[in-house]
């Protein structure tokens, strides 16, 4: 039987330089995407998809990351004493249960394969889901749920990875996939390559920031070299358990937002706010005075 995926890793360690000065004493994941922070949009793609316990690896100023997902009963007091009960059962929806969540640090720096590594002790021997909680995947059916119906039917020691299609001249800028043989919605992984030359990549298809991985790869992260950028690469790593382990692709339903980059993180804004009955007529009106329509 395949063994089912019951923990995921969200890297939240990142000093998130590229929206300084906004990040300066704010995480990036906690930066709003309408009305919810970055991190609880991630969080909820994980539990939606049956996830149990979710391992935070977290850096220095990070803290707020972990009152989030706890109580704050002086709010929560507040509300009551106002009779704001809808807000009250809004908190406790999102609140995850005693247990459910595991904070551990990365001290340094050193890139996503060593903060994936991190985390090894609380994963422990099982596969586990990683999400990037850089990248919002907006989905009628969340991204990496889809990506247990595939894991569930590729069978045990399988690796499955979210795959995106990226114009040509985009490609040398991420990881990229070689496609082989369908099995149901995944397709077997060829090759990976990390920012492939341009005009060197093996398809179109592009890693997501979604993965669900076997346990075995935090063997390899141990003793794996440094790579691009005087850093762990979890690439490379992917690539050395490729050569005993399959790995496979699916090609989500959805659309997916790096909201690590800053015209991203406004397109994502843009879209779930589209999205929502309660706001979209309003927001679109607003939307088309700006743009003088």
């Amino acid at each position: 039987m395949t063994k089912p995926i019951r923990k995921a890793i969200l890297p939240v360690a990142g000093l998130g330089t590229r929206f300084l000065p906004a990040t300066k004493a704010m995480p990036k994941e906690m930066l709003p995407v309408v009305d919810r922070p970055l991190i609880q949009h991630v969080v909820d793609e994980a539990r939606e998809a049956g996830i149990e316990h979710i391992i935070f690896v977290t850096g220095r100023n990070k803290a707020v990351i972990e009152d989030h997902f706890d109580r704050q009963y002086e709010l929560e007091v507040t509300l009551t004493e106002r009779r704001k009960f809808a807000d009250l059962e809004h908190l406790e929806r999102d609140l995850p249960i005693p247990g459910q969540t595991s904070f551990t640090r990365q001290q340094s720096p050193l890139g996503l394969g060593h903060a994936v590594w991190c985390a090894r002790d609380i994963v422990g021997e099982e596969p586990f889901a990683l999400l990037l909680p850089d990248v919002l995947v907006q989905a009628e059916r969340g991204c990496l749920a889809q990506m247990m119906d595939a894991y569930n039917e590729v069978g045990q020691r399988g690796n499955v990875i979210a795959v995106e299609e990226m114009p040509d001249d985009k490609l040398h800028m991420y990881g990229v996939v070689g496609a082989g043989k369908s099995t149901g919605k995944a397709f077997a992984v060829t090759e990976m390559i990390e920012k492939p030359p341009r005009g060197k990549a093996p398809s179109n298809l592009i890693i997501t920031g979604r993965y669900i991985l076997q346990p075995e790869i935090f063997g390899i992260l141990e003793n794996q070299s440094w790579g691009a950028g005087g850093e762990i690469q979890l690439t490379d790593a992917m690539i050395k358990l490729a050569m005993n382990q399959p790995f496979f692709g699916v090609k989500f339903e959805g659309r997916a937002f790096d909201c690590g980059s800053k015209i991203g993180f406004l397109a994502a804004n843009v879209a779930y706010a589209l999205a929502r009955d309660d706001i979209a007529p309003a927001f679109r009106t607003e939307l088309k005075r700006l743009l003088g329509e």
